[in-house]
């Protein structure tokens, strides 16, 4: 599989970085594994630690790109990468350590390219997934800067990191947020909200702070689109189901076993009111929900699912209440912000829940709500996003044709995106193409306008002449630009650009009489 051989290309780079790691650069990309575009596998980091800059040197280097510096690097061979870790290969207990709250996407994409080497950079940070989504033109120093930020925000060793995040480069990147956006990747196929995450993943990145130039912007806004035309050319999204209706058909399925009652007799509460809170109840209200209880650190928000939900009776909680709430609860949701437990093994202990009746706590937060030491807690049973495995596994198995066509899609969209950046690559010569043409233009105006200096010709007639010069000059551009600028495949674009240079003498250093090109 493409993503086992980036986990292992990850081993590897971090391997060699061990020793090193905390006076140079962290091991970069250097062998491709899959294809020339594929799967980057990092060389050692250099032996020699970097020699120390003036202040001035360093504030230059790190100074953070403008939005426009960032458009214009587009055209300069920038190249899209990703890697992070995903619920297919890493722990809850590894990505909980890289979480970042939506709020603070763009903080973290500014971090990411504060360091000079990333162009681009765009952060997509779920229940599921963390991922970094950059652009660069040196990969070797970008990936070493990527490595070290992830490093330094998880606080894992070199060691634990190695074993869980993969790297993807080129077209394995482009086809990877493509089947992140149609819900191939997600832990329950077709489902919808990561769709809708990529979404605000794009928005996020082309706002004032956001760090998305003019290729990762394309790219994941064509991912959104690819999102939405698989969902509505395929079956994939029917009947599919979100992380918060699997903690509710496992809560259902295990309830019987866990507590000794009926799923439909069982008292429920849920901690926390945002976005997994309101699917919660919506799929709790399908199954004939009546009643629940909302804990919640405003009133807000759980007023706001009150009105929503006209025929559910919400009774609603402050944070204050939660131990009395979780004390007549028979299972507990928990899906709030916090970075620290809201539950563990001490706070049950403290007060007085720990070994009474059956309790069933069902935690779909990351980072974790619900420690791990409340499974010490006799009569207490828990649950986090890990345990939905087995009860996505029949939708997979289920939704296999659906996939195919769903990928088929993909592609075409993928290859579009592919197609639109490889044109990029035509811009340089384009450029080089009309400054010569210009140069050309402006000498032969100057003679022409030496030549009519005695023809008294006014203002007015020597800027028709000039306006004359420049429609001749792009007239016959024209035709050249375009073919450029058409769709074609990569080794047709090269070989044009090739027969251009040559037809136009675009490596001369000598343009016109005597004059360098720039």
């Amino acid at each position: 599989m493409k993503f086992q051989a980036s986990v292992v290309s990850v081993a590897f780079a971090m391997a060699s970085v061990e020793t090193s790691f905390a006076f140079t650069s962290l091991a970069a990309p250097g062998t491709r594994l899959q294809r020339v575009n594929g799967i980057l596998s990092p060389l050692a980091a250099p032996s020699t630690a970097l020699s120390v800059a003036s202040s001035d040197i360093v504030e230059e280097v790190r100074r953070r790109k403008t939005r426009q510096e960032r458009l214009e690097a587009a055209t300069k061979g920038l190249q899209v990468h990703c890697v992070g870790l995903s619920i297919h290969h890493a722990d809850v207990t590894v990505r909980e350590k890289l979480a970042v709250a939506e709020s603070e996407w763009n903080a973290a994409s500014n971090d990411i390219c504060d360091s000079g080497d990333v162009a681009e950079a765009a952060v997509l940070s779920t229940c599921n997934r963390f991922e970094i989504y950059y652009a660069a033109s040196d990969p070797r120093a970008a990936m070493a800067s990527v490595t070290k930020y992830l490093a330094k925000r998880s606080g894992l060793p070199v060691s634990t990191l190695r074993k869980n995040l993969f790297m993807l480069s080129g077209d394995d990147a482009v086809w990877h947020i493509m089947r992140v956006a149609g819900g191939l990747d997600s832990l329950i196929v077709g489902e919808g909200q990561i769709l809708s995450q990529v979404r605000q993943c794009h928005l996020h990145s082309i706002e004032e702070d956001g760090c998305g130039g003019k290729v990762l912007s394309r790219l994941l806004n064509n991912a959104v689109a690819a999102g939405k035309r698989v969902r509505s050319e395929t079956g994939i999204s029917k009947g599919s189901v979100s992380v918060s209706s699997a903690a509710v058909e496992l809560s259902e399925m295990l309830s019987v076993q866990d507590l000794n009652l009926p799923f439909s007799e069982a008292r429920l509460a849920v901690v926390g009111a945002g976005t997994m809170t309101r699917l919660l109840v919506t799929h709790l209200a399908s199954r004939g929900l009546e009643k629940i209880t909302i804990v919640n650190r405003s009133m807000q928000r759980p007023q706001e699912l009150a009105e929503q939900f006209p025929d559910v009776e919400i009774d609603i909680k402050l944070m204050d209440d939660l131990w009395d709430v979780v004390a007549r609860s028979d299972i507990v949701y928990t899906a709030t912000s916090s970075v620290d437990y809201v539950i563990d093994e001490k706070k049950l202990e403290e007060n007085g829940l720990a070994g009474g009746r059956p309790l069933m706590l069902v935690d779909i937060s990351v980072p974790r709500n619900i420690g791990d030491d409340c499974k010490n807690v006799p009569n207490t049973k828990v649950y986090n996003v890990d345990d939905l495995k087995a009860v996505v596994a029949k939708n997979t198995a289920m939704r296999q044709k659906e996939m195919v066509e769903a990928e088929n899609l993909l592609k075409e969209e993928a290859a579009q995106f592919i197609a639109w950046r490889e044109s990029l690559s035509a811009i340089p010569t384009i450029n080089q193409l009309q400054e010569r043409a210009n140069t050309f233009r402006e000498q032969e105006l100057a003679k022409a306008t030496r030549k009519l200096a005695n023809a008294n010709l006014t203002d007015k007639e020597m800027e028709a002449v000039e306006k004359l010069s420049r429609r001749i000059v792009n007239k016959l551009l024209h035709g050249p630009m375009a073919h450029l600028r058409k769709t074609e495949s990569i080794e047709g674009k090269q070989q044009t650009l090739k027969e251009l240079n040559a037809m136009f003498r675009l490596e001369d250093e000598e343009v016109g009489r005597g004059r360098r090109r720039r």
